[in-house]
């Protein structure tokens, strides 16, 4: 897994738009990837509700919010519909960036082992550099964590 002050490796993945979103397209501005597991599940959907919470906020920050999981871009949309997410949601079917992060991991749920997405954010700053890493991350905190930090490092009190 990629540690505070490694270069985030730049990435071309599409959105739930079929638009291209390269990581460098941000230069200049933090940016805040969040990885999950999947749409539609009970953890990953109250993190992408918190994150939707926090967006604005974010915004106010300067902060660029994007959601990487494996999921097709037709389900990031339909999941972005339903949810009324405002931030793009990123498909990496091959897991390239997922890798490129380390966030590819074996998992044990019920005595099974397998591999997925360890659910993780990354806040990095405008100079492409990881600023802040979040691991095992709970689906309704996180996102306020990452906002407590982003204020912290503006020198803003948390709201």
């Amino acid at each position: 897994m990629l540690k505070e002050g490694d270069r985030a490796p730049d990435f071309a993945l599409m959105d739930q738009y079929g638009r291209e979103v390269r990581l460098s397209d941000f230069a200049g501005k933090p940016v805040v990837v969040y990885f999950y597991s999947r749409d539609n599940t009970s953890g990953c959907t109250r993190q992408a509700l918190a994150f939707r919470d926090a967006h604005e906020r974010l915004k106010e920050l300067g902060a660029v919010l994007l959601g990487i999981s494996r999921d097709s871009v037709l389900s990031h949309k339909r999941f972005a519909d339903k949810n009324t997410l405002p931030f793009p949601l990123l498909s990496d079917p091959e897991i390239t960036s997922i890798q490129a992060f380390g966030v590819w991991q074996e998992k044990k749920l019920y005595g099974k082992t397998s591999m997925g997405v360890a659910r993780s954010v990354f806040v990095i700053g405008g100079d492409g550099r990881v600023l802040k890493v979040f691991k095992r991350v709970k689906p309704d905190t996180g996102a306020a964590e990452v906002l407590a930090y982003l204020e912290g490092i503006n020198g803003q009190k948390p709201e």
